[in-house]
């Protein structure tokens, strides 16, 4: 492939990635006053009639508004990965132990609740965007909190140098993953356990509802 049609093909991929990011905020963004105005409505019927019709419309009114509630989540969670990159600012160098603690005050309740013990090594200051990298460590020490299977959460976090990049690590003592399952945990809106175990957004694949026991590695304790 010639150097011009590298050039080309690069830049269709980049117009195509804008108009998927467009097409994502204007329709996550259009999309929540309607759904705002049913999951209204479906609330309502659960204040005003719970209790005064047969069970089983007890049970289909709250499907309703299960449904709505988890659909307005879906949608607020594409708004933030559409806002990724439409809202990205220039990378400038970064000091992530900054981060990584702004991360720490955000989940303060959390670790206090949960009893976490959080161990930072040093961390590297990097080129990268303040506010995604400190969300990235809030989402990756808030899973390790929270699929801790019962047990007191143990979160290490580390990096080490690498060639020209610095290669970070949050380990936990939860329940894991298996490894083939990694791939998976990067698609949006992927899950592996239901929401009557951990509560989140996503769809629980099918061919994982044939397979219940839950997925496991070695811990750190």
């Amino acid at each position: 492939m010639t150097e011009q049609e590298l050039a080309r093909k690069a830049h269709e991929l980049a117009r195509s990635n804008a108009d998927l990011e467009q097409f994502a905020y204007v329709a996550s963004h259009d999309l929540q006053e309607p759904l705002r105005m049913v999951a209204s409505y479906t609330q309502l019927l659960a204040r005003r009639y719970k209790g005064k019709l047969d069970a089983d419309a007890d049970e289909f009114i709250g499907f309703g508004v299960d449904g709505a509630n988890r659909m307005q989540q879906l949608i607020q969670d594409l708004l933030t990965y559409s806002r990724l990159t439409t809202t990205r600012k220039p990378l400038e160098p970064t000091e992530s132990k900054a981060a990584c603690d702004a991360a720490l005050r955000n989940l303060g309740q959390s670790i206090e609740h949960s009893g976490a013990i959080v161990t930072l090594g040093d961390l590297p200051r990097v080129l990268g965007d303040s506010t995604q990298l400190s969300q990235l460590f809030q989402n990756l020490i808030g899973n390790g909190i929270k699929y801790c299977n019962g047990r007191k959460p143990q979160i290490e976090i580390s990096s080490c140098a690498e060639s020209k990049h610095w290669v970070f690590s949050v380990e936990d003592n939860g329940i894991g993953i298996e490894p083939q399952y990694f791939e998976r945990i990067f698609q949006m809106f992927q899950r592996l356990h239901t929401r009557q175990h951990y509560s989140g957004t996503g769809d629980w694949p099918s061919d994982l509802q044939k397979d219940r026991r839950a997925p496991r590695r070695e811990n750190l304790a």
